[in-house]
């Protein structure tokens, strides 16, 4: 008879975390997923109960930068326990086997926990010559992602590879890499993409899944929406400048100097999803635009493609602060048509003042 898993707080509690530490821990990581007045109770109670997840963390074509962002999350989750909330049973860039030992490891987890382990993908599949760009144990990738997806009880895709192809997946593509969602079309897939995701957005994620014990809501991309939700412009501290029309014209110019807004130098923020402009980056000191350079927009889908990163964006329709990724699509259309209405009615305006005359006679 196998002895029963751990909790979070079992190993915790093992590495001499005190209760008080716990507790803090918890409203933290309550506060992230922005859960009410009784959100570090609920946390508590799951990781004080619960065994944790076990996850299953492969690399297919990839930099491995959502792991280093990862490893370094500094809140919520403190630097002792950032893998004590799951069951890392298997990463090969991380983990001390490797070889068949480490092969050995990966198909005795996907037995242990069939049915109840989370896979986690970094990077992605390239198809072409049948997957042999990227060989993964003397297999294609492709191959051990199919295997180990089938078993799975859902699959979290970290970063702008796994989530939507990114550079691998630019034309012209010669590997024809795709996005996880191509190749695994049975399983529900969590979206986290960025280049690479927010460290506290991807223990956010854990968390969640740990604390419920399912799926956060997504939007129709796939993304949490408690993290992507919202457009990076919206929530940036520059907004000000941008809607009194003060933007930096030149790099180091006076504007920059005044920290005024990047959109003519580029950025992508009206444009992105992500949370960069509130949770920010290394523990919360600064995000890119905070230190001097626009959002490359590289949470959203072939941003390598969408041609220069100093390209100034000339597609933004004025959509309310509070329009979310959902909506994006429903008001676009909606102010395509109010647009045509009243081009219509201009027309007709300008016409029926061309037949009467400058006087209306």
């Amino acid at each position: 008879m196998d002895a029963p898993r751990e909790t979070f707080y079992d190993v915790i509690r093992r590495q001499g975390i005190t209760r008080r530490s716990f507790v803090k821990f918890c409203s933290l990581t309550a506060a992230s997923l922005g859960l009410g007045a009784n959100g570090a109770a609920t946390v508590a109670h799951a990781l004080e109960t619960k065994p944790r997840i076990p996850v299953i963390w492969m690399h297919g074509l990839e930099c491995t930068c959502c792991s280093e962002s990862f490893i370094r999350s500094a809140h919520p989750l403190v630097k002792d326990v950032v893998l004590s909330m799951i069951s890392l049973d298997y990463d090969d860039t991380i983990m001390a086997a490797a070889g068949h030992q480490a092969d050995a490891i990966l198909q005795e987890t996907r037995q242990k926990y069939k049915g109840q382990y989370i896979l986690a993908v970094e990077g992605n599949p390239p198809l072409n010559e049948n997957g042999m760009y990227c060989i993964d144990g003397g297999r294609p990738f492709v191959e051990k992602l199919t295997e180990m997806a089938a078993d799975a009880m859902a699959v979290i895709a970290w970063g702008a590879c796994a989530s939507w192809g990114c550079v691998q997946a630019a034309k012209p593509n010669p590997t024809q890499a795709v996005p996880i969602d191509k190749v695994i079309r049975d399983k529900p897939i969590i979206k986290v993409p960025g280049c690479p995701p927010i460290a506290e957005v991807m223990t956010g994620v854990v968390g969640y899944v740990v604390t419920f014990g399912r799926l956060p809501e997504l939007d129709r991309q796939g993304r949490p929406k408690m993290f992507y939700s919202q457009r990076i412009h919206d929530k940036c501290y520059r907004r000000p400048h941008f809607d009194a029309g003060q933007f930096v014209e030149a790099w180091d110019d006076e504007g920059a100097r005044q920290g005024h807004c990047l959109y003519k130098m580029g950025c992508k923020g009206p444009t992105t999803y992500n949370a960069c402009s509130t949770t920010r980056w290394n523990g919360g000191v600064s995000f890119p635009i905070q230190s001097g350079h626009g959002c490359i927009g590289c949470s959203e889908d072939a941003f390598w493609d969408k041609g220069s990163f100093y390209d100034r964006l000339t597609n933004i329709s004025a959509f309310g602060i509070e329009a979310n990724a959902d909506q994006i699509g429903m008001v676009a259309a909606g102010t395509v048509a109010a647009g045509l209405a009243v081009h219509a009615g201009v027309t007709a305006v300008r016409r029926l003042t061309d037949k009467s005359g400058p006087h209306g006679h």
